[in-house]
């Protein structure tokens, strides 16, 4: 819904089929760069990540300390979040990006370097975790905010659709190839990390469009918390990415995978990486899907059905003691999970004009960052007081519970028919 006083960014087209002709999508250098770019820094991304969870949990066999890592991943952020989204709104977005990813590159030798020398503990790791939490946002915000103004406003709805494909592809990639490169050694995974975070960071950089600076104006904390404002006064974007939070925030499972693949389904780091790209395959099948058929009635009706079969699916996986069960159940929850992804992107660029895009996607950064980081730190408090099982199997209750409660609360959300 746009309220008469917000004009959005451009109007959103419906998805093409599938099988549309994409050349035209690939006349747009930027576009490519930042598509080839996206699928670098995801999969080194990934593979960190996979690599700091393992190798934290290989030092002290302790979930509490896997908690910790999601919380370090996560307190920055609530510091950086606000700055990011202003960042965003008056630099250039490519070199924005670009910047954060040679951080993360940095970040990669510290741990090459420190594992080489036998120096790598807990504490270095949480402390490399915080960085890297501070750095999100800032990438998070820029590539967001970023992508719109790459191509014409007619092939907005089929870029994103492509970058969302290129994104779970990634996904599914980084921790897979993590998981491979493990049987190296965890420098391995750490080189390579090093490497792609580059080549991505030469490619954020060379992004070109059309960029004029902004007037200089002092950061004041109305132009900080503006992004906040903006969804604070729109209800459906409120509940859409409220819904998200907390679902994400009990449901997710992610910190407690590495305990799940060496000690209940005894797979190791290369099962570790195949239950982390899990979620990935059934987002990318849900795109697909949708990608051909797009959600044209009862949006916010199978929004909230959507979040509970998550739920269930978390519930499932919690009990599961089999393997290949195990990762039907992810890919299903990362299915369900996709739905919520594409509902409350598209509001969010109905919603939103470019001048506040930065902000506002600094926003939806804090949120899915909550739901992400904070929630991997609930993960590892609730398993070190009832157990892993107990810990999943009840968020995975709570998830449920919440979508009931949401069609609730949010109305509005609930009974939305369609997304535009």
């Amino acid at each position: 819904m746009t309220h008469p006083t917000d004009t959005p960014a451009t109007p959103a087209p419906s998805p093409p089929p599938l099988g549309a002709d994409t050349r035209p999508l690939w006349r747009h250098a930027s576009l490519t760069r930042f598509l080839i770019g996206r699928v670098g820094s995801i999969v080194a991304q990934q593979m960190l990540l996979l690599a700091i969870s393992w190798h934290m949990y290989d030092l002290t066999s302790s979930t509490w300390d896997l908690g910790l890592v999601g919380l370090c991943q996560f307190l920055p952020g609530l510091a950086t979040t606000l700055l990011a989204g202003h960042c965003a709104d008056r630099m250039h977005r490519g070199r924005l990006v670009a910047i954060c990813l040679v951080a993360q590159a940095l970040t990669a030798t510290l741990l090459a370097t420190t594992t080489a020398m036998h120096m790598v503990s807990r504490d270095s790791l949480l402390l490399l975790s915080l960085m890297l939490g501070a750095i999100r946002p800032f990438q998070m915000s820029g590539q967001q905010s970023l992508l719109p103004m790459l191509v014409p406003p007619a092939l907005l709805a089929r870029s994103m659709a492509l970058s969302t494909m290129v994104q779970q592809v990634s996904v599914i990639a980084g921790p897979a190839l993590g998981g491979l490169l493990f049987a190296i050694g965890v420098n391995a995974v750490y080189l390579t990390c090093i490497v792609s975070f580059s080549v991505s960071a030469v490619l954020y950089a060379t992004v070109r469009y059309d960029y004029v600076p902004p007037a200089r104006e002092p950061v004041t904390a109305k132009t900080l918390l503006a992004g906040l404002h903006f969804v604070g006064t729109h209800p459906l974007l409120l509940g859409g990415i409220s819904l998200d939070l907390f679902a994400v925030l009990f449901g997710g499972a992610t910190a407690l995978l590495p305990v799940y693949a060496k000690e209940i389904l005894h797979v190791g780091p290369q099962g570790l990486g195949l239950l982390r790209s899990a979620p990935a395959v059934g987002a990318l099948c849900v795109g697909f899907l949708l990608s051909r058929r797009a959600i044209s009635r009862g949006v916010g009706k199978k929004l909230l059905i959507a979040v509970a079969v998550y739920g269930l699916c978390i519930i499932a996986f919690g009990l599961s003691r089999w393997f290949p069960v195990s990762l039907i159940l992810l890919a299903i929850a990362g299915g369900a999970d996709t739905i919520s992804v594409i509902v409350r992107q598209t509001l969010i660029q109905l919603e939103t004009p470019n001048a506040m895009r930065g902000r506002v996607a600094a926003v939806n950064t804090l949120f899915i960052g909550a739901s992400n980081q904070l929630g991997e730190f609930e993960s590892g408090l609730t398993a070190t007081a009832f157990g892993v099982v107990g810990s999943v199997v009840a968020g995975g209750c709570a998830t449920v519970l919440i979508a009931v409660t949401w069609s609730r609360l949010f109305k509005p959300l609930a009974r939305r028919e369609t997304l535009q």
